[in-house]
Protein backbone atom coordinates (compact mmCIF):
# COMPACT_ATOMS: atom_id res chain seq x y z
CA UNK A 1 0.00 0.00 0.00
CA UNK A 2 2.90 2.37 0.72
CA UNK A 3 4.54 1.45 -2.59
CA UNK A 4 7.23 -0.97 -1.43
CA UNK A 5 7.57 -4.53 -2.70
CA UNK A 6 7.30 -7.27 -0.06
CA UNK A 7 10.68 -7.74 1.59
CA UNK A 8 12.13 -4.57 0.03
CA UNK A 9 12.34 -2.68 3.32
CA UNK A 10 12.16 -3.37 7.04
CA UNK A 11 9.01 -1.61 8.27
CA UNK A 12 9.80 0.58 11.27
CA UNK A 13 7.80 3.09 13.23
CA UNK A 14 10.00 5.88 11.90
CA UNK A 15 9.48 4.82 8.29
CA UNK A 16 5.71 4.53 8.70
CA UNK A 17 5.53 7.93 10.43
CA UNK A 18 7.64 9.47 7.66
CA UNK A 19 4.90 8.50 5.18
CA UNK A 20 2.10 10.06 7.25
CA UNK A 21 0.55 13.24 5.90
CA UNK A 22 2.28 16.15 7.68
CA UNK A 23 -1.01 17.32 9.19
CA UNK A 24 -1.72 13.82 10.60
CA UNK A 25 1.78 12.72 11.64
CA UNK A 26 1.74 14.06 15.21
CA UNK A 27 -1.65 12.60 16.12
CA UNK A 28 -0.75 9.19 14.65
CA UNK A 29 2.57 9.15 16.52
CA UNK A 30 0.78 10.01 19.77
CA UNK A 31 -1.86 7.31 19.25
CA UNK A 32 0.85 4.75 18.46
CA UNK A 33 2.90 5.70 21.52
CA UNK A 34 -0.21 5.54 23.73
CA UNK A 35 -1.00 2.07 22.38
CA UNK A 36 2.48 0.76 23.17
CA UNK A 37 2.61 2.51 26.56
CA UNK A 38 -0.80 1.29 27.75
CA UNK A 39 -0.86 -2.03 25.96
CA UNK A 40 -4.03 -1.07 24.12
CA UNK A 41 -5.04 -1.81 20.54
CA UNK A 42 -4.25 0.94 18.02
CA UNK A 43 -6.86 2.50 15.76
CA UNK A 44 -6.60 5.60 13.61
CA UNK A 45 -8.12 7.23 10.56
CA UNK A 46 -5.54 9.36 8.78
CA UNK A 47 -3.73 10.04 5.51
CA UNK A 48 -0.38 8.85 4.26
CA UNK A 49 1.72 9.56 1.19
CA UNK A 50 2.97 6.53 -0.75
CA UNK A 51 6.30 6.25 -2.57
CA UNK A 52 4.70 7.67 -5.75
CA UNK A 53 3.50 10.77 -3.89
CA UNK A 54 -0.18 9.74 -3.92
CA UNK A 55 -2.28 10.47 -0.85
CA UNK A 56 -4.35 7.69 0.73
CA UNK A 57 -7.08 8.05 3.34
CA UNK A 58 -6.91 4.98 5.54
CA UNK A 59 -8.23 3.37 8.66
CA UNK A 60 -5.66 1.39 10.61
CA UNK A 61 -6.47 -1.20 13.25
CA UNK A 62 -3.58 -2.88 15.04
CA UNK A 63 -2.62 -4.51 18.31
CA UNK A 64 0.62 -4.67 20.18
CA UNK A 65 2.87 -7.72 19.91
CA UNK A 66 4.63 -8.63 23.16
CA UNK A 67 7.58 -10.92 23.67
CA UNK A 68 7.53 -13.73 26.27
CA UNK A 69 8.30 -11.26 29.06
CA UNK A 70 5.48 -8.87 28.16
CA UNK A 71 7.68 -6.24 26.53
CA UNK A 72 6.23 -4.63 23.40
CA UNK A 73 8.22 -5.63 20.32
CA UNK A 74 5.90 -4.45 17.56
CA UNK A 75 2.39 -4.29 16.22
CA UNK A 76 0.22 -6.42 13.96
CA UNK A 77 -2.87 -5.23 12.18
CA UNK A 78 -4.23 -4.00 8.90
CA UNK A 79 -4.89 -0.92 6.78
CA UNK A 80 -8.16 -0.25 4.99
CA UNK A 81 -7.77 2.21 2.12
CA UNK A 82 -10.81 4.49 2.27
CA UNK A 83 -9.73 6.79 -0.57
CA UNK A 84 -11.85 5.23 -3.30
CA UNK A 85 -14.71 4.51 -0.93
CA UNK A 86 -14.93 8.11 0.29
CA UNK A 87 -14.67 9.52 -3.23
CA UNK A 88 -17.35 7.14 -4.51
CA UNK A 89 -19.64 7.99 -1.58
CA UNK A 90 -19.17 11.69 -2.34
CA UNK A 91 -20.02 11.12 -6.03
CA UNK A 92 -23.06 9.00 -5.12
CA UNK A 93 -24.33 11.61 -2.68
CA UNK A 94 -23.95 14.42 -5.20
CA UNK A 95 -25.66 12.40 -7.93
CA UNK A 96 -28.52 11.59 -5.57
CA UNK A 97 -28.96 15.04 -4.00
CA UNK A 98 -28.17 17.37 -6.89
CA UNK A 99 -31.41 17.00 -8.89
CA UNK A 100 -33.48 17.67 -5.78
CA UNK A 101 -31.32 20.68 -4.88
CA UNK A 102 -31.68 22.11 -8.39
CA UNK A 103 -35.45 21.58 -8.31
CA UNK A 104 -35.72 23.24 -4.90
CA UNK A 105 -33.60 26.15 -6.03
CA UNK A 106 -35.71 26.62 -9.17
CA UNK A 107 -38.98 27.02 -7.26
CA UNK A 108 -37.30 29.40 -4.80
CA UNK A 109 -36.02 31.49 -7.73
CA UNK A 110 -39.54 31.57 -9.20
CA UNK A 111 -40.98 32.74 -5.88
CA UNK A 112 -38.30 35.42 -5.65
CA UNK A 113 -39.25 36.59 -9.15
CA UNK A 114 -42.91 36.88 -8.16
CA UNK A 115 -42.04 38.94 -5.07
CA UNK A 116 -39.64 41.10 -7.08
CA UNK A 117 -42.39 41.89 -9.61
CA UNK A 118 -45.22 42.35 -7.14
CA UNK A 119 -43.36 44.47 -4.60
CA UNK A 120 -40.57 45.94 -6.74
CA UNK A 121 -37.85 44.29 -4.67
CA UNK A 122 -34.36 43.31 -5.73
CA UNK A 123 -33.32 39.64 -5.64
CA UNK A 124 -31.66 39.89 -2.25
CA UNK A 125 -34.67 41.61 -0.68
CA UNK A 126 -37.07 39.04 -2.17
CA UNK A 127 -34.98 36.20 -0.77
CA UNK A 128 -34.87 37.90 2.65
CA UNK A 129 -38.68 38.14 2.60
CA UNK A 130 -38.97 34.43 1.83
CA UNK A 131 -36.51 33.51 4.57
CA UNK A 132 -38.30 35.77 7.08
CA UNK A 133 -41.71 34.28 6.23
CA UNK A 134 -40.27 30.76 6.41
CA UNK A 135 -38.93 31.45 9.90
CA UNK A 136 -42.14 33.17 11.07
CA UNK A 137 -44.37 30.32 9.90
CA UNK A 138 -41.92 27.49 10.61
CA UNK A 139 -42.40 26.26 7.03
CA UNK A 140 -39.42 25.10 4.99
CA UNK A 141 -38.29 27.66 2.42
CA UNK A 142 -38.90 25.31 -0.50
CA UNK A 143 -42.41 24.45 0.73
CA UNK A 144 -43.20 28.14 1.19
CA UNK A 145 -41.97 28.92 -2.33
CA UNK A 146 -44.05 26.06 -3.77
CA UNK A 147 -47.12 27.38 -1.94
CA UNK A 148 -46.58 30.90 -3.28
CA UNK A 149 -46.19 29.65 -6.86
CA UNK A 150 -49.30 27.42 -6.52
CA UNK A 151 -51.40 30.39 -5.36
CA UNK A 152 -50.45 32.71 -8.25
CA UNK A 153 -53.51 31.77 -10.38
CA UNK A 154 -55.79 32.96 -7.54
CA UNK A 155 -54.22 36.45 -7.46
CA UNK A 156 -55.86 39.36 -9.24
CA UNK A 157 -54.04 40.50 -12.39
CA UNK A 158 -51.33 43.08 -11.91
CA UNK A 159 -51.80 46.48 -13.45
CA UNK A 160 -49.02 47.71 -15.70
CA UNK A 161 -46.24 49.68 -14.01
CA UNK A 162 -45.40 51.98 -16.94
Amino acid sequence: MHGYRPGEIEPTTELLLAHKHPADREHVAAAFARSIERGEPFSSQHRFIDTSGDEHKVMVVADRIDDDTGVAVGTAGFYIDLSGTLAQNRRDTIAEELPEMIEARAVIEQAKGVLMRMYRLNASQAFDVLVWQSQQTNVKLRDLAEQLIAEIPALPPLRPVW
